[in-house]
């Protein structure tokens, strides 16, 4: 893999980078980094609902060929939190879309195990929270993210499950390299939100509450508005296709492991929820079938 050679070109140059206090060993792995995040997103692509069963019964199994150095699914496991920066700088320089004016956001939950066994839950112990939804109580995370109209993800946030949506400090971090319009649900209806938004250049659209005056919202924007299930359908592909949230997770880095090479691994998909928009020369667009 060409950047998994970048990647350790520039780590090599740059030591302090991964300087700690802890000595460890540097012996080169039997099994390769890149070849490990290549087994973490064909697992994604969602052939398979367990990792493990992918491991021991297809990749060991079917696919010698192209990994003759795999080594046992324990060791494997063990040295998993090697490609959680690969991954992450991967999905940063290489994985994201780019902005084209029409933009959609939106948060998914990520539970980690149900609320009644919330205090039995050792491993995200005083890292996940608490919180409570329309769907109920839940103890988990929240993925808020970005996408644009050909459905490719723009940025990404991951939070503590009682993080609001409007949070000034998050939404200014995920909006940076988009421009446009902002589509989202009521959940960020906010005033000093659409003010701090407009400032950069962003304009926020949300449906209105019921004790609300309507928008005057252009007949684009409104059918834009409409298509907002855009975003849930990308919520979707990534918790029944990509397999980002399941309840299994043994460690921390692990989850974080599983959640970046899920991202990674859309990224990759040939085809993606997309809106089918043209531009004309009156600089409009026209909407056609999603």
């Amino acid at each position: 893999m060409i950047f998994q050679q970048e990647f350790t070109q520039n780590m090599a140059n740059h030591p302090r980078l991964v300087d700690t206090k802890v000595k460890r060993r540097n012996r080169k792995g039997k099994l390769s980094d890149s070849e490990m995040m290549s087994i973490y997103l064909l697992f994604h692509f969602g052939q398979f609902a367990n990792f493990k069963h992918f491991c021991l019964q297809y990749v060991c199994k079917h696919l010698n060929d192209l990994f003759p150095d795999l080594v046992s699914y324990e060791r494997f496991t063990a040295r998993q939190e090697r490609v959680l920066l690969p991954l992450m700088l991967y999905l940063k320089y290489r994985g994201l879309g780019k902005s084209r004016g029409i933009n959609y956001i939106d948060s998914t939950l990520l539970r980690v195990c149900h609320i009644k066994r919330e205090k039995q839950n050792r491993v995200f112990k005083n890292v996940a929270e608490k919180g409570k939804s329309t769907m109920g109580w839940f103890f988990a995370f929240k993925l808020h993210m970005i996408i644009n109209d050909k459905g490719e993800l723009l940025s990404f946030y991951l939070t503590k499950g009682n993080v609001d949506d409007r949070n000034i400090e998050l939404m200014t971090s995920m909006t940076k390299e988009a421009f446009g319009k902002l589509f989202g649900d009521k959940g960020y209806i906010s005033q000093a939100l659409s003010e701090l938004l407009f400032q950069d250049g962003i304009q926020l659209v949300t449906k209105v509450r019921n004790n609300m005056k309507k928008q005057n919202l252009s007949d684009v924007e409104a059918i834009l508005l409409r298509k907002r299930a855009l975003v849930e359908s990308v919520n979707d592909e990534l918790k029944n296709i990509c397999k980002i949230e399941h309840t299994r997770y043994r460690s921390v880095k692990g989850f974080l492991v599983n959640i970046i090479a899920a991202l990674v691994a859309y990224c990759f998909f040939p085809k993606k929820p997309s809106l089918n928009i043209t531009p004309i020369q009156s600089k409009q667009l026209t909407l056609g079938a999603a």
